[in-house]
């Protein structure tokens, strides 16, 4: 049986992919640019052009497919519920979706699907650290408005959380929340991030306006950004809190903050320039 991974070079959906391929499934990955994805993806994977974002165009990609994992992005919510019919009329029998931090028209289409659902709320990403990336870099600076603590989650864990739920029984109906081991502040992940990398990251405290013009200023509206800036002055305890739903889904236990700045440590340090 073929599973279809949604936004599979993403960070996220790569995961998805590789956990599949490390179980030895058939992994169909939709993707909007197929030669670029051979970079990021195995070479068993099979590579469907396409978005999600346009179902109508999915005919083939949806082709023996009798799984499904959507991650929410944007665009998706006014065209999601077409996805997931089209999927369902094509055979699909078994769907994880990565929700978008709410329960929108994509989650309540995928629960209402009459087939099994398992549905990820997975909490801060720790990706979202790569944000911090240029500042560190550059100037070795974090700047952000708030420091409240997180239970940030490794991307791998979700894919593995998502592997299992579609592969094996048991996980019909569940909704999953996804954490990490740690709750951990900015001002904590920063010095874990400081002693990686081998320098002093100064932590700078700005203001809520500056943060979400910042967020906008990469395309988000006004009420996207005040939305995300908002979690963050106020995080919700499931995100504060860490759950143990990664060791019971997937049986290990999930990832710490230092292991993804092991992986991770390489884009925050400074290229080296020598002379010729």
């Amino acid at each position: 049986m073929t599973t279809l991974v949604t936004g599979a070079t993403g960070n996220t959906g790569r995961h998805v992919v590789a956990e599949l391929v490390r179980r030895g499934e058939r992994v169909r990955a939709l993707t909007r640019n197929p030669a670029a994805a051979t970079q990021h993806l195995p070479p068993e994977v099979e590579l469907a052009a396409g978005t999600h974002t346009a179902p109508e165009t999915l005919d083939a990609a949806l082709d023996g497919v009798g799984r499904l994992h959507i991650t929410l992005t944007a665009g998706l919510a006014d065209v999601g519920p077409e996805l997931v019919r089209r999927a369902v009329d094509a055979g699909v029998r078994r769907i994880t979706v990565l929700w978008g931090g709410y329960v929108g028209p994509v989650e309540q289409a995928v629960e209402q699907s009459g087939v099994e659902w398992t549905r990820l709320e997975a909490q801060e990403f720790m990706s979202n650290t790569l944000t911090w990336a240029e500042s560190v870099r550059s100037e070795g600076v974090v700047r952000e408005p708030y420091d409240q603590p997180s239970a940030v989650v490794h991307e791998a864990d979700i894919g593995a959380v998502a592997a299992t739920a579609l592969l094996e029984d048991g996980h019909a109906g569940q909704i999953y929340n996804l954490t990490g081991p740690q709750p951990l502040t900015p001002r904590e992940r920063v010095a874990i991030l400081s002693r990686a990398v081998g320098r002093d990251i100064a932590f700078v405290p700005i203001t809520h306006e500056r943060a979400v013009d910042r967020l906008m200023a990469t395309g988000a509206s006004r009420e996207e950004a005040e939305y995300v800036i908002g979690w963050y002055a106020k995080p919700d305890e499931s995100a504060t809190t860490a759950d143990a739903t990664v060791e019971r889904v997937t049986g290990r236990p999930a990832r710490a903050f230092e292991a993804w700045v092991a992986e991770n440590a390489h884009r925050f340090r400074a290229q080296r320039v020598t002379a010729d």
